[in-house]
């Protein structure tokens, strides 16, 4: 059974001198634009008590486009600038949902160079795409083809640290649901093994930030030196974000195979809930904590399930997976780091400690996949007063029996 859905396909392409020019400047009119509204909305509730919608900031660009000072906002593609109101909209509403903080205003050198293209800014035409006010199409690499009598809806179009411009193409994708399996594997993070799965393997962990660290302290050290303000310290940091554009580049690859795998192989995944923000201030771990990845792993896995009709279920964090005998359920004390093998003072079994945890990640997912939270005795309660065997579950498979 195939299923619709949205999907980005990105591809790097690279801009002759007058399309880089003309992306520069809309980049900066994105930004521009963003950055008053922001402001115009944030005085308004200020100074008046109001709360001005995207209608009000839309009418507000069309006013400051009527401005001496702002003319120049003529000069760019109208469409990228609405754009850039709904994406503020949005981050409006994310804030009052109490999803995400107060909107923050875009930097020149920090924020991300991004414009975004509707249909009808845009022509996509026998594999040439061509955005509004440029006189050629674009000349994207690509890497791979885009579906069968595809429709672009969205171009987006961005350049990163590295100086690497990239174009990422919006459109509808048949995904095609897999087969159902009676497998299920219970995930468990790590820092030495990236993943232990409830079968015993070990998948390692390959520390894509460590192996280019060198070359990175190098780049580093090669910026300190420059002059502040100079061509040559600009050029020294595009060297030092190319060399975390690879490390990030190997990572996602590595991510997204992966789980690709797991989500292929396994009818339900079982994994923890981890929370990545408070562990990266543990200051000696923050590093190898970062490079692992564990939060995009979680993402994709999600949205993995969801498209091939598999189950991801994610138990509480507080679920003393480590400390538990996956054969008797004793608890044991205190369990620090170091320790890499214990055995259990209830029935005597020896335990990898992360194959161990794994396996009752498992044991909890299914218990919850099956009947809910409470199926298994609760030996020890969450600090959140709720159930030890979790809460929430992803993707679940619609039509077919749950294990």
């Amino acid at each position: 059974m195939a299923r619709t859905v949205k999907r980005a396909f990105k591809y790097r392409f690279y801009p002759t001198h007058e399309q880089t020019a003309e992306l520069a400047r809309t980049f900066g009119c994105v930004r521009l634009v963003y950055n008053r509204a922001l402001e115009e909305r944030t005085r308004s509730w200020y100074t008046e008590q109001r709360r001005m919608s995207y209608v009000d900031t839309s009418a507000a660009l069309t006013a400051w486009k009527k401005t001496d000072e702002l003319a120049f906002l003529n000069e760019v593609s109208s469409v990228p600038l609405q754009q850039a109101l709904r994406h503020l909209q949005a981050a409006f509403a994310a804030f009052f949902d109490k999803r995400a903080k107060y909107p923050r205003f875009k930097a020149k050198k920090k924020s991300r160079a991004s414009a975004e293209y509707t249909r009808s800014a845009f022509r996509f035409r026998d594999g040439n795409l061509t955005l509004a006010k440029m006189g050629g199409p674009l000349d994207v690499r690509w890497t791979r083809p885009l579906p069968a009598g595809a429709e672009p809806s969205t171009v987006t179009v961005s350049r990163d640290a590295a100086g690497r411009w990239f174009v990422s193409i919006l459109c509808e994708d048949g995904i095609t649901r897999l087969d159902p399996s009676d497998k299920a594997v219970g995930v468990d993070a790590g820092l030495t093994s990236l993943v232990t799965l409830s079968t015993g393997e070990k998948i390692t962990n390959p520390r894509h930030e460590r192996r280019d660290r060198e070359r990175l302290t190098r780049a580093q050290k090669d910026l300190a030196r420059k002059e502040k303000g100079s061509a040559n310290q600009e050029k020294a940091k595009r060297k030092v974000a190319g060399v975390h554009a690879r490390i990030a580049d190997r990572r996602r690859d590595f991510l997204h195979k992966l789980s690709t795998r797991l989500v292929h192989e396994n009818q339900v995944v079982v994994i923890e809930n981890l929370n990545v923000r408070n562990m990266v201030k543990n200051h000696p771990l923050a590093r190898a904590i970062s490079d692992a990845g564990w939060r995009d792993l979680r993402a994709m896995l999600e949205y993995k399930a969801d498209w091939y009709g598999r189950e991801l279920v994610v138990i509480d964090r507080w679920f003393p997976s480590t400390r538990t005998c996956s054969e008797c359920g004793t608890i044991a004390g205190k369990m620090p780091l170091g320790v890499r093998e214990w055995e259990c003072d209830g029935c005597g079994a020896r335990h990898d400690r992360d194959v161990n945890a794994a396996k009752n990640v498992l044991a909890a997912g299914l218990a919850v996949s099956a009947c809910g939270a409470g199926v298994r005795p609760q030996r020890e309660s969450s600090r959140t007063g709720r159930s030890a065997s979790k809460q929430e579950t992803h993707g679940a498979t619609r039509g077919l029996p749950r294990l």
